[in-house]
């Protein structure tokens, strides 16, 4: 297998401690724009219907979740020359699971796996490159998932939204290339999408991912199913499962209050464009946010078994430094 080697003595970029907290707050803010509009009621039904059943299919689904997904992370780390072990993988994706959800912003989970692994194998810029590529080719093909969904049961009520979607994704891409105008960053991009390019330089590679972002996409939105099972959302499976898949594309976008804020409000939108109610719909989001902090708890015995070790490291090197 061929592997890209990383440039010698770069430095990973360090997320802004800034960054995180307007993410948090702009995902509050959309919460608290919800709840003046729609009152409590929802989210409070939403919190109530959540049962043991609904616990254990979302521990379960989240479970298969994780395992592709770090599958999918240990493809791509491997093709960039870094070693990442089956277990460490998916221990570390619980973490990141976990801190993602407890911590603002959305994305501190995503560092901290990287900068993690970086620092285990002295390769900090190196790793940081393939969690992006392992986050951003899961969100691509979440995306064309969620595209084909609408587009193949024909739904013209999500035709506006969608549009505006691919909107959005089409400035983000005109951002990019307008920043290469600069000497300076057309080269930093050539020479990190030289390196990305032997992540997926591969069929197997690219083939293996989207079969793992295929089932990571499907645990999440059979979640939300699960979910709306629990509030008691009577409506057809294709009428709900493509408002679920609307649903669950909104939470992968990093500008929320652990999770929270845009999937609510895309739920609502979607529920709400599909006739089935935008209250049924925050209903539903709100358990899935319930279930889905509960299903990632796992993440937090890995938080605490590496603090503990952590500790321990200290207080070893603290003892022979005394001596």
């Amino acid at each position: 297998m061929s592997v890209m080697k990383p440039p010698v003595g770069r430095r990973a970029g360090v997320l802004p401690r800034w960054q995180p907290w307007v993410r948090a707050v702009i995902g509050a803010g959309i919460l608290v724009a919800i709840v003046s509009v729609a009152g409590a009621e929802p989210f409070v039904r939403g919190i109530a219907s959540v049962s043991p059943a609904a616990i254990a299919a979302a521990t379960l689904l989240a479970a298969i979740a994780t395992a592709a997904a770090a599958w999918r992370w240990r493809l791509l780390a491997r093709r960039l020359g870094l070693r990442l072990g089956w277990r460490e993988s998916i221990a570390a994706y619980y973490r990141s699971q976990f801190l993602n959800t407890v911590l603002p912003g959305g994305v501190v989970g995503d560092v901290d796996r990287a900068v993690s692994h970086g620092r285990g194998v002295d390769q900090v810029a190196q790793a940081a490159r393939a969690v992006a590529a392992e986050r951003a080719s899961g969100q691509a093909v979440q995306l064309v998932l969620a595209v084909a969904v609408v587009v193949s049961v024909g739904f013209s009520a999500y035709a506006p939204g969608m549009a505006v979607l691919l909107v959005l994704c089409g400035a983000v891409v005109v951002v990019i290339v307008a920043a290469a105008v600069s000497r300076r960053t057309r080269l930093a991009l050539g020479r990190e999408v030289a390196i990305l390019r032997g992540a997926f330089g591969s069929v197997g590679t690219v083939v293996g991912v989207v079969a793992a972002s295929t089932v990571v996409v499907t645990a999440h939105v059979a979640t939300f199913l699960v979910a709306c099972a629990a509030v008691g959302i009577a409506a057809s499976a294709e009428q709900v499962t493509v408002a679920a898949v609307v649903a669950v594309l909104a939470s992968s976008i990093p500008l929320s209050l652990g999770g929270w804020g845009p999937r609510e409000g895309a739920a609502a939108w979607a529920f709400g464009a599909a006739g089935l109610g935008a209250a049924a719909g925050l209903a539903a989001a709100t358990a899935y946010g319930v279930l889905a902090m509960i299903a990632v708890a796992p993440g937090a015995v890995v938080v605490a078994v590496s603090l503990l070790h952590r500790r321990r490291v200290f207080a070893g090197a603290a003892g022979r430094a005394a001596s």
